[in-house]
């Protein structure tokens, strides 16, 4: 029976698959999602391109979307699929399916020194619970809580809770997309999407045309400060997700620290160290000194979930 495990990182916009053996991986491969109108169809290309010695006898992939039953769904895409069928198809003697931010978790026992960074100060290291968050497509959120010598994982949907506001410029924003989307969560503006959500709010409280920019179009325009309402997005973007970082410290009691993760804010390590986020994870009144003491960490490691994949136990 191979010792080759299958692994993929499945988001909204790309997905990712190598081979795994002994907790690391390779032959690594980088899809882009909407080239393939199914899972099936783009795992099949990825398997037929590899050698027969390297042909795997089981699988784990991290999805973007909730883990409820053998049918799951992309949150932000359209591939979706029965797990138990995805197994047979391919001939896998297991098929393990994990949310991507749970096994963005998984990673953190595993990342060398050099694989995240300090934003802010490197406060405490008191151990216990860890938190992982973080904007890409979508706001993934997930936690490792430790027991007896060991990591117990805490996946969840928590990108999907209800955005709060630190200030009336924020209270105009959210009253804004409550009139668009209703339920505004935390992913409404917390994402690449949200990235533009957030200026064409701006742009409506300026009373101003808003531009037909892309998430990226927001972030080049705010980093060489060319426009002043990409300039804004992004400084409120860092804020709002250093007040949802505060608050997901506060819910797990996360001394072992806050990781973030997700595809946009690798590239903006500098920025992001720069803005309000540190000062918004910690302004919580009464728990601001407790909040002091977490450090926030950015994760550079360019595939971590699949790294946590890699060092899933075999199953029994």
């Amino acid at each position: 029976m191979s010792e080759l495990t299958l692994i993929g990182d499945i988001g909204g916009t790309n997905a990712r698959f190598a081979v795994a053996e002994r907790g690391h991986y390779a032959d690594l491969q980088h899809l882009e999602v909407h080239h393939y109108a199914t899972l099936q169809e783009a795992l099949a290309q990825y398997l037929a391109a590899l050698p027969a010695a390297r042909r795997p006898g089981r699988a784990a992939l991290a999805l973007a979307g909730p883990i409820a039953g053998d049918e799951v769904s992309l949150t932000n895409g359209n591939w979706s699929f029965s797990i138990s069928r995805l197994q047979k198809a391919f001939g896998f003697t297991s098929l393990i399916v994990l949310n991507d931010f749970a096994a963005n978790a998984l990673a953190i026992p595993h990342l060398r020194p050099d694989d995240s960074c300090a934003i802010g100060p490197l406060a405490g290291g008191a151990g216990g619970p860890v938190g992982v968050l973080g904007p890409g497509t979508g706001l993934g959120v997930s936690a490792l809580v430790p027991s007896n010598g060991r990591w117990d994982l805490l996946p969840g949907e928590g990108g999907h809770v209800t955005m709060p506001a630190e200030n009336e410029t924020e209270d105009r924003i959210l009253a804004i997309l409550r009139r668009r989307f209703g339920h505004v969560s935390a992913e409404r503006v917390l994402c690449g999407a949200g990235l533009v959500n957030l200026y064409h709010a701006l742009s409506e409280i300026a009373g101003a045309a808003a531009m037909n920019y892309t998430p990226a179009d927001v972030t080049t325009h705010a980093l060489d400060r060319t426009d002043a309402r990409c300039v804004a997005a992004f400084g409120h973007f860092c804020a709002m997700l250093g007040g949802v970082a505060g608050n997901l410290a506060l819910t797990l009691g996360a001394t072992g620290g806050i990781y973030l993760a997700g595809g946009i804010l690798p590239r903006f390590r500098q920025p992001l160290a720069a803005s309000d986020f540190r000062a918004r994870f910690e302004a919580k009144g009464r728990m601001t000194d407790y909040l002091r003491r977490i450090p926030t960490l950015l994760i550079v490691n360019d595939e971590p979930a699949l790294l946590g994949l890699a060092n899933l136990p075999a199953p029994a």
